[in-house]
């Protein structure tokens, strides 16, 4: 039996992960790939709340440290009751966003120390990691122009452009650090030219896995 795999999909506001989540979906799909669609923060009815918690921009006040536990709370209850099970299953998980997104909002934007991400990483995860992360990639400016198009603006959405501007480099430097795993997508152009880009990727990773 081949081996479950993990994929993760990162990148700042506005870049489309939404509409590049789904293309993915039906790519696998038509490859007779068994896949389970998640998302953080999220994944799990309790996970769920907590992500209502952390994006609501009329709740109380989240420090950057509650911020930080609120999120590896709801990845512990995702991978525990969700990501783990499937992949032991057999079914590959492709999740929008996972831990490099704490690096790049909690750390990069919040400025929480990375050593301080990576001890929650090592506790909570234990080593998992995703196979093939897909960081799809556009200047700020584009980002928060396709944002602002949108309907109303969560806690994060919120944000400053030199907030997503402090998540888009360290997204950029963590995919340098790590260019096996973390594929940069640029995805700024047209729909079309983007999605070409991802199944290019999967094309090549694909070949290897399948």
């Amino acid at each position: 039996m081949r081996k479950a795999r993990f994929i993760s999909v990162e990148g700042i506001e506005g870049v489309g992960k939404s509409t590049h989540l789904a293309f993915i979906r039906e790519y696998l799909a038509a490859r007779q790939v068994d896949v389970l669609m998640t998302r953080e923060p999220g994944g799990t009815p309790a996970a769920e709340r907590i992500r209502a918690v952390l994006l609501d921009p009329k709740g109380e006040t989240v420090s950057p440290e509650a911020e930080l536990l609120l999120m590896f709370a709801a990845r512990a209850l995702h991978v525990e009751n969700v990501i783990r099970p499937a992949l032991q299953a057999g079914r590959w998980v492709v999740c929008d966003r996972f831990v490099d997104a704490s690096y790049a909002y909690q750390g990069g934007g919040r400025g929480t120390s990375s050593r301080r991400i990576a001890s929650l990483e090592q506790w909570v995860l234990k080593g998992l990691k995703p196979d093939l992360t897909i960081l799809l990639d556009a200047p700020v400016a584009v980002g928060m122009a396709r944002m602002n198009k949108r309907g109303v603006p969560d806690r994060f959405e919120r944000e400053q452009t030199a907030f997503f501007k402090r998540v888009r480099q360290t997204y950029l430097r963590r995919a340098k650090r790590e260019p096996r795993r973390i594929r940069v997508v640029a995805a700024d152009g047209d729909l079309q030219q983007v999605q070409s880009r991802i199944q290019q990727l999967l094309d090549t990773h694909l070949k290897r896995w399948l």
